[in-house]
């Protein structure tokens, strides 16, 4: 292999561990606000409270792909929104293990959701007309 032929193979490889990279960090911020969205609006559609694996089980329901965040992160997010006033919660003992944090929507909560899913209505109306679906050609296009 002569040295230029090693250069591209070099440079190839570092643009996409590059670009991995960029790809896992663009998909944790946009996790990050996501992840507050859904869990109130699986809160808010709740007839009773939840604990945070009963949550994270409607999150990974057949019926819809697979979540962007693992189940993990959802326990500082249910945290920190409690804290924020958007939901309560209580500590229930189990008999089958730890103690369980079942968490509720406030009237707080409800109306944040409302603002939170109009602007995530428009972002993505917004990001649709702007980002066409993935086609061979964008795929196929030089750097």
């Amino acid at each position: 292999m002569s040295r230029d032929e090693n250069e591209t193979t070099a440079g190839e490889t570092e643009a996409e561990t590059s670009a991995d990279a960029l790809s896992r960090k663009f998909q944790r911020e946009l996790s990050a606000g996501l992840t507050s969205l859904v869990l109130l609006s699986v809160l808010a559609e709740a007839e009773t409270d939840l604990y945070g694996y009963e949550i994270a089980r409607r999150l990974s329901s057949e019926d819809a792909p697979a979540a962007p965040f693992k189940q993990g992160a959802l326990y500082p997010v249910l945290r920190n929104m409690s804290g924020a006033g958007l939901l309560t919660s209580r500590v229930v003992p189990s008999y089958s293990g730890p103690p369980r944090r079942y968490y509720r929507i406030t009237p707080l909560g409800r109306e944040t959701l409302a603002a939170w899913r109009e602007t995530w209505l428009s972002t993505r109306a917004f990001v649709d007309t702007i980002v066409p679906p993935t086609s061979t050609a964008a795929q196929e296009m030089p750097s």
